[in-house]
């Protein structure tokens, strides 16, 4: 479990059969093999670690479903360490399980913050409302609007200096992950209707 709280912006020294090492300093700290990291929101398991990196072996399924499949050496990602019993929550309860992947359409400056539209499939957009939480490569954030194929959120100071979010560019691939609550309250509902 984690909150959606990006605690570093990694980057990734290589990625290839399977392998992904992320260069970090910050989440090694009371790190230690079999771990849970979010990195872009998907919850991987420390297999090997130095004092600068991070090893992970992904899952064919971890590439089908999320955006890790892509990444080229260079790239930042986002990273977390998973919740503790004492962890204050500030985001939103985070699963690491990213159910789609979506797609940036565009980055508008809006005062301060950064109006950040995403597109996504129809299948993850019905567990979105408004004012609702999302999670966008890991972070934890609130959809301020919605339509029938994206939905928008706004990126405070914070957000936009602690993230990968600003790197990115339209048709840059996202991971989504959206609230369990709706998914739980729909599947009862759903069980409810066929007592």
């Amino acid at each position: 479990m984690f909150t959606g709280i990006i605690e570093e912006i990694g980057r990734v020294r290589s990625s290839e059969g399977g392998t992904l090492v992320i260069e970090c300093s910050t989440i090694i700290e009371d790190s230690k093999l079999g771990d849970s990291i979010a990195v872009n929101g998907v919850d991987l398991t420390i297999n090997a670690m130095d004092e600068g990196s991070m090893t992970f072996h992904c899952m064919p399924e971890t590439y089908r479903r999320s955006n890790l499949g892509g990444l080229e050496p260079g790239d930042p990602v986002n990273l977390e360490r998973s919740l503790t019993p004492t962890t204050r929550i500030s985001g939103h309860i985070v699963r690491g399980v990213v159910e789609a992947t979506g797609a940036v359409m565009s980055l508008t400056p809006e005062g301060e913050a950064i109006l950040a539209r995403y597109s996504a499939p129809p299948e993850i957009l019905r567990y979105m409302i408004v004012k609702g939480p999302v999670t966008v490569d890991g972070a934890s954030l609130t959809v301020i609007a919605k339509d029938a194929e994206s939905f928008t959120v706004s990126l405070v100071q914070y957000t936009q200096e602690h993230t990968n979010h600003l790197t990115r560019q339209p048709g840059d691939s996202v991971n989504l992950e959206t609230d369990i609550m709706a998914r739980y309250v729909e599947q009862m509902l759903q069980e409810r209707g066929q007592d």
